[in-house]
């Protein structure tokens, strides 16, 4: 459990600092040819790029976390992501070396993506693998808390820098949090080399039963269950992705939040997010991991449009109110995924089962949401078109989720 959460909150920092600065300066230094909103759109794709990688890391990893084990996939991921979130921050803006700049940004954007790819699954399987049948959304908790942990130390990062003079922030302030990456890499390292395989795959290759091909398996085996659970697995990051990433901008440009502001309600809303994670997990392990899912994928097609409501009021205390609820609806869903996704698959092709249809679920939860509500909102000049999209997608969510099979509860 500790180098499910100390890696997956790693790897996480890494990817949410590239949200943060997407929404908050990569427009400006990578994109400046651009007009501001067009910028901010371009920065947004860039942002999307990860999520593209991500169902093809989940594949690839996933292949061989399935072939070789979980232990090494998971120090190879972690080794891809922290490189590559490093040399971000050394990369020279667009006034420096012109195309080349937002090239490399999108490439090492790719690396960055490919290797989250195959994490969460690595870590989700670590954990539960290693849980007995009662307990494993508890265990498969743990590495979720990487999640809202990354979004905090990210928070935190840019926080710390955010109110340099808007010169310094946006020369070298923004790039420390990405340099630090490399501390934090050598840790998670240490911590995962120490690790084991779970009982369950060693005994899956003492009985000589590893897949030669595990993707295929399990695109012949369970394609339908592969396709619901992918769709199940929109809304959380959805709506995730709507406040970590978008709401950064859309509060500083639209609504007038200072930048500080936004960070610290944000960060906030991360420790109820991680507090509720370990709650939802003690709920599923109790009633089921199905029926806890179901509730937070409800609450987020509810959520939809008081999210909005309650930002545009501009009050801090509203939005923080917004952003809480926002937690706990991720929260809920977090906290039952890794045992549902577990249960519903088999071990053979586990990995590559949970890994490809979590990514597809981020990379349309995840990916689409800060570019399409970005577009929305220069088309209409009302964000009411970006919490029906929301809404769409999460009752879309709620609906594939509602279709998978309930696993058997076991004793």
């Amino acid at each position: 459990m500790l180098a499910s959460t100390i890696g997956t909150s790693i790897e996480w920092y890494d990817y949410y600092i590239f949200n943060t600065a997407s929404a908050l300066v990569f427009g400006m230094l990578f994109f400046p040819q651009f007009s501001p909103v067009a910028g901010t759109l371009a920065a947004f794709a860039t942002f999307a790029v990860g999520f593209i990688a991500r169902p093809l890391g989940g594949a690839v990893i996933g292949h061989f976390g399935d072939r070789i084990g979980r232990k090494s996939m998971l120090v190879l991921t972690l080794l891809l992501t922290g490189l590559s979130t490093f040399f971000i921050g050394l990369l020279p803006s667009y006034a420096l070396i012109g195309m080349a700049a937002p090239a490399l940004l999108v490439l090492l954007r790719l690396v960055q993506g490919f290797a989250v790819g195959g994490e969460w699954g690595g870590a989700v399987l670590v954990a539960t693998e290693h849980a007995g049948p009662r307990q494993r959304a508890l265990f498969g908790s743990f590495a979720q808390f990487g999640v809202p942990i990354g979004v905090i130390t990210s928070n935190l990062a840019f926080l710390a820098v955010a109110g340099l003079p808007e010169e310094d922030f946006r020369s070298w302030g923004w790039r420390i949090p990405f340099l630090l990456s490399i501390v934090m890499l050598v840790v998670g390292l240490v911590v995962r080399r120490k690790l084991n395989d779970s009982p369950e795959f060693q005994r899956l290759k003492t009985q000589q039963a590893v897949s030669k091909l595990p993707v295929a398996t399990l695109f012949r085996r369970a394609p339908l269950t592969l396709l619901l659970a992918s769709i199940a697995s929109i809304a959380a990051p959805a709506v995730g992705y709507a406040v970590i990433v978008y709401m950064l901008n859309y509060g500083t440009q639209v609504v007038g939040f200072s930048r500080p502001t936004l960070l610290t309600l944000i960060l906030l809303s991360a420790v109820l997010w991680i507090v509720m994670i370990y709650v939802a997990a003690l709920w599923a392990d109790r009633w089921g991991s199905k029926r806890v899912y179901t509730a937070g994928s409800i609450l987020a097609v509810l959520w939809a449009f008081p999210l909005f409501w309650l930002v545009n009021t501009g009050n801090p205390g509203a939005a923080l109110l917004a952003f809480l609820v926002a937690a706990v609806v991720q929260a809920l869903m977090s906290g039952a995924q890794g045992g549902l996704f577990t249960e519903i698959f088999d071990v053979d092709t586990r990995y590559s089962a949970i890994s490809i249809s979590y990514q597809l679920g981020g990379m349309v939860g995840g990916a689409l949401t800060p570019i399409v509500a970005t577009a929305l909102y220069a088309a209409y000049n009302s964000s009411a078109a970006i919490a029906a999209y929301l809404f769409a997608m999460c009752l879309l969510s709620l609906l594939g989720l509602l279709a998978i099979r309930a696993p058997k509860q076991t004793t």
